[in-house]
């Protein structure tokens, strides 16, 4: 295969499949990760030039790394990880539920983190000589925190600081390892559209940040022209201001910005 390859987990849908579609466009080979979502990521497949799936149970310590190893084994220009999947359940401050912090700290940043780790060290690593990227898709309330869906806000926090350690452990200076911290995007939890106009303008340039300008960050950041290491936000400003409830709930509210 002569085209560079990426792995997009959660590439099914949302923002996601922007991301698949940005890279496709560009001329990658592109493999999408589905955890229950087939047959959209077999449809999204088939509508790209040159793209396969690969499924795996994030919530399982096991099954990301194992889809890596298969993936580097049968793709060998595979050169770039995107960790874009999560999940995303509400919770506030005030009481922890176990069973939601299991699983967000599963999927949103164990999983993604070992995931980094077979593909940067593991046994079947690229064999690409342009050196191999992992891009973590963070949030942007790393910087602009607030107590609603508590858990799902740290296990962000706990990825955002693999970071920093999977780019100094990178066994390659060509190696590189970024986050890249998106805004609202898309309706979320139980928006509706119109509630997600509304909500997704509550930041400094009070316009919606639409998902292709996440996949255009994603694909410049695979090209390598920042430092790894780095965290790169587009979000149109939410991350400069402090919002004290997500955007969801300060829109219900009657909020501005």
């Amino acid at each position: 295969m002569e085209r560079p390859a990426v792995l997009i987990t959660g590439g099914a849908k949302r923002i996601g499949s922007a991301i698949c579609r940005r890279f496709a466009e560009a001329g990658w080979h592109v493999v999408i990760h589905y955890g229950r979502s087939e047959m959209e990521a077999r449809a999204l497949a088939a509508a790209l030039p040159s793209a396969e799936i690969a499924q795996a149970d994030l919530s399982d310590w096991d099954s990301g790394p194992a889809m890596i190893d298969e993936a580097l084994a049968r793709v060998p220009n595979l050169r770039v990880l995107i960790n874009n999947a999560s999940v995303f359940r509400h919770e506030n401050a005030q009481e922890l539920a176990p069973s939601t912090f299991d699983e967000a700290m599963q999927v949103n940043a164990g999983s993604p983190a070992r995931m980094a780790q077979a593909f940067l060290h593991g046994p079947a690593r690229s064999r690409d000589d342009g050196g191999r990227c992992v891009i973590h898709v963070l949030d942007q309330k790393l910087e602009n925190p607030n107590p609603d869906f508590f858990s799902y806000t740290m296990s962000k926090h706990a990825l955002a600081s693999t970071v920093d350690m999977l780019a100094m452990n990178a066994p390659s200076p060509q190696d590189r390892v970024y986050g890249l911290a998106p805004g609202a995007i898309l309706p979320s939890h139980d928006q509706t559209a119109d509630e997600a106009r509304l909500s997704h303008r509550l930041n400094l340039l009070q316009r919606m940040t639409p998902p292709e300008e996440v996949a255009d960050a994603a694909l410049f950041l695979a090209d390598g022209s920042l430092e790894s290491g780095q965290v790169l936000f587009v979000d149109s400003g939410q991350h400069l201001l402090s919002q004290p409830r997500d955007v969801i709930y300060l829109a219900r509210e009657g909020a501005h910005v």
